[in-house]
């Protein structure tokens, strides 16, 4: 989550009149994430959360991701419920941008990770894969194979701004992926981008998941291997084994993961580390000006391909020594 729009208050107060949620109290700049402008909204009658879409979130795609967290919610899957107006109209416009507002949730995401934390990742992304099963919408990865693509086209010129080689390292990467890419795997709706700060604790206990703007029908093992990038590793780039296995385990307590999707695990999380090291990259080469919000560094996930480059088993995530 993220701040771009400044949204004024005369502006907020009109688009508040269009639900029934009561009078703004207050409404707040979020600033973590990266993405879209979001704030911490406050009636006289609960939290909100609202959001401007931005950058990447294409206005066409929007009624799929809304449509998800009415669908996820209508199975009891804890995630954000998009509010609709009087008119029943959940997507609206706001000083120039999409907008919706949805349903607060409680809890806070994690900040030292755990074992603890991953199993109970895994088992709500099996979860999510199984309640989205029947969606009738479709949505097709845009940060898939042929993104990665168009973001290394859009970055290699200055690449090696950040640092020394990285274009031919993205360049050979992608090279080796394209050949690689497996095509035969279950495939479904899937979050996509379920990182520590798009999930929530309560106690201890797994609460909600939110920010689903990046959802799509893919393979559902790739989730896993998002998931082993995003909550696996340390501030060091060190890969910790406990927590790739409990992720894994929590899953398979749920839906077990095919002797295919499991093999195909090492391709698919050198596919993860590319997709995440070159939507950071373009990030931090195109930073807008006065932005609430600092890029996130595309070096953490060259360290995190250097590693999935070096497996040879999909045991190493979970079972042998790494």
């Amino acid at each position: 989550m993220a701040v771009y729009t400044e949204v004024p208050d005369d502006a907020l107060r009109d688009f508040v009149s269009a639900y029934d949620i009561g009078d703004v109290t207050s409404c707040k700049g979020i600033a973590e994430g990266v993405e879209n402008s979001n704030y911490l909204l406050r009636t006289t009658e609960d939290d909100y959360i609202l959001t401007l879409y931005e950058k990447r979130v294409r206005r066409e795609d929007l009624p799929f991701f809304l449509g998800l967290m009415d669908h996820l919610s209508g199975k009891n899957f804890p995630a954000p419920v998009p509010i609709h107006g009087k008119d029943g109209v959940a997507l609206r416009e706001l000083c120039g941008k999409p907008a919706a507002i949805c349903s607060f949730l409680d809890g806070m995401w994690p900040r030292t990770i755990t074992a603890d934390h991953c199993r109970q990742l895994g088992e709500a992304a099996a979860r999510l894969h199984l309640a989205a099963a029947d969606m009738r919408l479709t949505r097709l990865n845009a940060l898939g194979p042929a993104g990665w693509a168009e973001l290394a086209a859009a970055t290699e010129s200055r690449a090696d701004e950040v640092q020394t080689s990285l274009a031919g390292l993205i360049r050979e990467e992608l090279a080796f992926l394209n050949a690689a890419w497996p095509d035969n795997l279950p495939t479904g709706i899937i979050h996509a981008d379920m990182f520590p700060d798009n999930v929530f604790f309560n106690d201890d206990r797994l609460s909600g998941v939110i920010d689903f703007y990046f959802a799509c029908n893919d393979a559902l093992a790739y989730e896993i291997a998002v998931c082993l990038n995003a909550w696996c590793f340390d501030e060091s780039a060190a890969y910790r084994k406990e927590c790739g296995k409990a992720l894994i385990d929590g899953y398979n307590s749920i839906r077990p993961l095919s002797t295919v999707e499991t093999d195909a695990l090492p391709i698919l999380c050198r596919g993860a580390a590319l997709r995440f090291l070159l939507t950071r990259l373009y990030d931090v080469l195109n930073h807008p000006p006065g932005a609430f919000v600092k890029p996130k560094d595309p070096m953490d996930y060259v360290a995190r391909l250097s590693f999935h480059q070096g497996v040879i088993s999909p045991d190493q995530y979970s079972r042998s020594a790494v």
